[in-house]
């Protein structure tokens, strides 16, 4: 991630709610995810087999995939019900926080019990990995970024580091899950304590779980897509062309995780208030919003993925002398991601519109585009098969909610707001 962020960017996400801090700090801990996430591959490249490698990714990404479905989305319900709280004072909010936990924990423990047989200890991190992520959603509701910046975005990902570091470095591959499983039970312990202190137990209010559930129901199923989207090609090239195979596939598209935090860390600084301003029927407020944060993470990827592009026989050497050979995969990659970071943060501005069905079916449209390449190219193709399998899942992901933002609402990801945004004053170190 860039050194410095322009101040125009502070000043603009000021200008919007007082969420500069916030959203510098979010697009701080996304470098800083980024690093840790691709140092970590680095290690179990270099430190294990290929073989060795393919199954610890193929293992993490079976336990992300069943952690994103066992959240039911409650994450993004909590932010939507909290914001727009804030106008009667949170009142019953420790309701709609236990209206949301108790069914993810409940997903969760049936999700690790399954996983158990099939990846081992690893599995028991997955009821840990979703309360952590619902409840730091509840304290961005409550306006504050600091809880999801300092732990998920920095400490989570710098502790996997260390520990998997250090397991790679004792020789003992078998235990490479569980070092990366274990700093999440740190991370759940704090987010409860933060929760608590923003939202003291109150009266359960009637009808908290049926509002919740009838606004988080269809993203539910949504975010469950969403997740088997994000880490399905791993598992996929694992079991049709091998874990080593998987292991040079993870590697050379592990710098796709740069535009995806870029887009988290913007999206926690102006989620809250897209919901609100949707809400409130103020579609300039809410189109000033979406047209900044995108030129925002287009001049902070861009660069990365030219970059990349140019340099990825060199990079991918890095991870080891047989992952070389994986520069097309780099290419489809960068040229993807710079389509999807041009139409911005497309389904979530479609979701904070209430659009959750439309969301919906579009994730199960990049969904069986996915499979369908996949399952047509990976035997032939190996790596170079999923990331093309990837690439359509993600045009159609971002391409149809663009169609629909620009139809229904005359939401564009560019207009007069993009110069407004490209004209800096001062520059403020990060």
């Amino acid at each position: 991630m860039a050194a410095v962020i322009p101040g125009r960017l502070v000043a603009s996400l000021r200008h919007r709610g007082g969420a500069a801090r916030g959203g510098v700090a979010g697009l701080a801990a996304a470098g800083t995810s980024a690093a840790a996430q691709f140092a970590l591959v680095v290690v179990v490249t270099r430190a294990a087999g290929a073989a060795e490698a393919g199954a610890f990714f193929a293992v993490t990404a079976v336990t992300l995939m069943a952690a994103g479905i066992a959240k039911l989305d409650a994450g993004n319900g909590l932010v939507y019900f909290i914001a727009r709280a804030a106008t009667y004072g949170y009142r019953g909010m420790s309701g709609y926080i236990r209206a949301a936990t108790v069914p993810c924990a409940l997903a969760a423990t049936l999700a690790a019990a399954l996983l158990w047989p099939r990846v081992g200890p690893v599995a028991a991190t997955v009821p840990v990995i979703v309360l952590a992520d619902v409840l730091l959603a509840a304290t961005r509701g409550f306006g504050s970024l600091r809880p999801s910046v300092l732990l998920d975005g920095m400490a989570l990902p710098a502790a996997q580091l260390v520990l998997v570091a250090a397991v790679a470095l004792a020789g003992r591959p078998g235990w490479l899950p569980v070092a990366w499983g274990l700093p999440y039970v740190p991370v759940l312990v704090l987010a409860l304590a933060s929760v608590r202190g923003r939202a003291p137990r109150s009266p359960y209010l009637p009808g908290t779980a049926r509002d919740l559930w009838r606004y988080t129901a269809p993203r539910s199923l949504a975010a469950a897509i969403q997740a088997v989207l994000q880490r399905v090609d791993v598992v996929i090239v694992a079991l049709l062309a091998g874990p080593a195979q998987a292991a040079v596939y993870t590697a050379a598209t592990r710098f796709k995780v740069v535009g995806q935090l870029a887009n988290q860390g913007l999206t926690q600084a102006v989620q809250a208030r897209l919901v609100s301003a949707l809400a409130d029927g103020e579609l300039a407020r809410a189109r000033e919003l979406y047209q900044t944060a995108t030129i925002w993470l287009v001049l902070l990827t861009w660069p990365v993925w030219l970059a990349y592009a140019a340099l990825a026989p060199w990079l991918l050497a890095v991870f080891g002398p047989a992952y070389g050979a994986a520069a097309p995969v780099a290419l489809v990659l960068a040229a993807t991601m710079m389509v999807a970071t041009a139409c911005g943060m497309v389904d979530v501005v479609l979701t904070a519109a209430g659009r959750t069905t439309a969301s919906l079916l579009n994730l199960l449209a990049a969904v069986a585009c996915t499979l369908a390449l996949d399952l047509a190219l990976v035997p032939a193709h190996g790596a170079l098969g999923a990331v093309a399998g990837w690439s359509g899942g993600v045009l159609v992901k971002n391409l149809l909610p663009l169609w629909q933002l620009h139809r229904g609402y005359g939401l564009r990801p560019f207009g007069r707001h993009t110069l407004a945004a490209l004209r800096p004053r001062t520059w403020a170190a990060a």
